[in-house]
């Protein structure tokens, strides 16, 4: 983790070494700021400096050093175990075509919304009881 922390903090620094520079070359060629682009400069100052600020944060209130941070850790010692995870499923496809047809009624036409509405509960339904029927079933 103070990799990462460390990493943000010094993208926070180019991006605003970057936006002075903006600013200021904006400032003699043209007279005077260009805000759309001040703007998302600043933006991308902002986000790095939370992202370093939370990690930083996160890392003080850890008690101990990350496996990721130490030397002499091995592959296995930052694996945990991240749940049950079904790689035969076809649940995530049809719940992200749901979805995908659920906000394409937003662009083309509402009528698409309850299409896709529907599928896309029916796929959320049928991945949540997935292991309460069939073969798979406990």
């Amino acid at each position: 983790m103070r990799a990462q922390t460390n990493i943000f903090w010094i993208l926070a620094a180019f991006f605003a070494i970057g936006d002075v520079a903006y600013i200021v070359w904006n400032l003699v060629a043209m007279g005077g700021i260009e805000w759309t682009g001040t703007v998302a400069l600043t933006i991308s100052v902002v986000l790095p400096l939370f992202l370093a600020f939370y990690f930083s944060r996160t890392l003080g209130s850890q008690h101990g050093v990350l496996p990721e941070d130490r030397v002499d850790a091995n592959i296995d010692d930052g694996d945990p175990e991240m749940g049950q995870f079904s790689p035969w499923s076809w649940w995530p496809i049809t719940l992200a075509a749901g979805a995908a047809v659920l906000v394409l009624g937003l662009a083309v036409g509402f009528w698409l919304c309850f299409i896709g509405a529907a599928v896309t509960a029916i796929a959320l339904v049928g991945w949540v009881y997935e292991y309460y029927r069939g073969t798979f079933a406990r």
